[in-house]
């Protein structure tokens, strides 16, 4: 198979950890003798600083011509100052919005090797495996927004289109996994919310019957997240929502260094990201893990490239590795390995 991929490894921690993703596809690229044929570009802090726009033109000419961008980290102290221009974070927005990466998928799954990493209650982590299933490039992130010294307006906004357009997308995977579909909002009071519960209510009646839906007011939905995780396959979500489901979902797997996502668009085109910041602390220690963005390229080989065979090989590379006892500064305090050593030993597992 020939595919072009772009790739923005970005910031902090980016570099490192995408340095390591690479060798991890390259490998799968010539052991399954495809041709993936691979496109540097600046995106975040980096491209501020050498461009003054975190998405510049040519990066994001390059990522529409691709198959499938894959992307590292971006953001750091040095562009945080809430007064600037323009930030990092704004370059994410904008890629988004301009690629129409609509749906973003994030899987928490608990590693029985890990187990023990996370805060929440052992007997309550046994045989996680949910599939978030978050609205992208709507609601309050992209309404109109008002600001001065005392007053400040956010405007959270949906339509039945992009309503019907994110659900289809999780009940589709939901049919693949266990039929079950978990749709969160706040019907009880916001007037988006009662019309995503309206939207998916009547297409999940008339053209998934088969699918068992559950409605959850999303302050419900953060205490069952901790009360009975093992109970849920795939969430469905508004953007706001979705975003910190997912990360207090990441504290299930012991470490949110683990976790990788799919930014997907139509045509199966997507953006696949770890969901880690760029983790500035600890650039250039060697105790980034590499295990989301190596995660992240399994996804992008899954969903983008339909090469389900090679994305399980990665995906079983890295849990062979959590057997064998190697864990990065994040998933143990005791003995851990570098960033490379890391890497390496997953590489290794594929060559």
């Amino acid at each position: 198979m020939k595919a072009e991929i772009t790739v923005l490894a970005g910031d902090g921690i980016g570099p490192e950890i995408t340095e390591h993703a690479l060798k991890v596809l390259k490998a799968i690229e010539k052991k399954y003798d495809h041709d993936f044929i691979l496109n540097d570009a600046l995106f975040g802090g980096i491209a501020i600083d050498e461009t003054g726009d975190p998405f510049p033109e040519e990066t994001k000419d390059l990522c529409k011509q691709s198959d499938a961008v894959l992307l590292g980290a971006v953001g750091g102290p040095k562009w945080s100052d809430p007064k600037a221009k323009t930030r990092p974070e704004k370059g994410l927005l904008d890629m988004r919005s301009d690629l129409g990466v609509y749906a973003n998928l994030r899987q928490i799954k608990t590693y029985p090797q890990l187990i023990d990493n996370s805060p929440i209650e052992n007997s309550r982590l046994e045989g996680i495996d949910i599939l978030f299933v978050r609205e992208l490039i709507g609601g309050i992130y992209f309404g109109d927004k008002e600001r001065s010294d005392d007053y400040a307006k956010d405007v959270c906004e949906y339509s039945s289109f992009e309503i019907e357009r994110i659900v289809k997308v999780a009940a589709d995977l939901s049919i693949k996994r266990k039929n079950k579909l978990t749709s969160v909002d706040k019907a009880n009071v916001m007037a988006t919310s009662q019309l995503w519960r309206s939207v998916t209510t009547s297409l999940i009646e008339s053209e998934y019957p088969s699918i068992e839906m559950e409605h959850l007011l999303v302050d419900a939905a953060t205490m069952h997240l901790l009360s009975r995780p093992a109970d849920f396959d795939v969430i469905v979500a508004e953007n706001l929502f979705g975003d910190i489901l997912t990360d207090e979902a990441s504290m299930l797997t012991g470490s949110i260094g683990m976790i990788p996502s799919a930014s997907l668009g139509d045509n199966n085109f997507g953006v696949y990201e770890p969901i880690h910041g760029s983790a500035p602390d600890i650039q250039g220690k060697g105790l980034a893990n590499p295990c989301g963005m190596i995660l992240s390229v399994a996804m992008m080989l899954k969903h983008s490239l339909q090469l389900v065979q090679e994305s399980n090989e990665i995906e079983n590379a890295v849990e062979s590795v959590l057997n064998d006892g190697m864990f990065t500064a994040d998933l143990s305090s005791d003995h851990h390995v570098s960033t490379d050593e890391m890497g390496t030993a997953i590489l290794t597992k594929i060559i």
